[in-house]
């Protein structure tokens, strides 16, 4: 089984900044894509931010030049660098791992985290 820990959210204020990460821990031979979604009071989960293997990446048009996200393949790890942050960005974020797989023989699995709040405030 696969978890994924996400750290890093919490309360600023617009303008500020705030860096989330998230950790894939188990029995992993890869993982295809990793990304952030985030949900806010009322609203559909949405895709913020994802990155391949191999380092391509996609972001909503509401964060981009904004958000940068990174990953470090070998800690399985995510990261999102959030700037100058809007109140519009509170949500809860997701770390999502997409076609996780324990073994080159086996098929990938989908996984998401426990989620991590953000709230920025006016």
């Amino acid at each position: 089984q696969v978890q994924l820990v996400e750290s890093g959210g919490g309360g600023v204020q617009a303008g500020g900044s705030l860096r989330l990460s998230c950790t894939a821990s188990g029995t992993i031979f890869s993982i295809n894509a990793m990304g952030w979604y985030r949900q806010a009071p009322g609203k559909q989960r949405e895709l913020v931010a994802a990155i391949t293997s191999s380092g391509n990446t996609n972001y909503a048009d509401s964060v981009k030049g904004r958000f940068t996200i990174s990953r470090d393949n070998a800690k399985n790890t995510v990261y999102l660098q959030m700037n100058s942050l809007k109140p519009e960005d509170t949500a809860v974020y997701y770390c999502n791992a997409d076609r996780v797989r324990s073994s080159y023989f086996r098929p990938g699995s989908n996984y998401w985290g426990q989620g991590t709040q953000v709230t920025v405030s006016s």
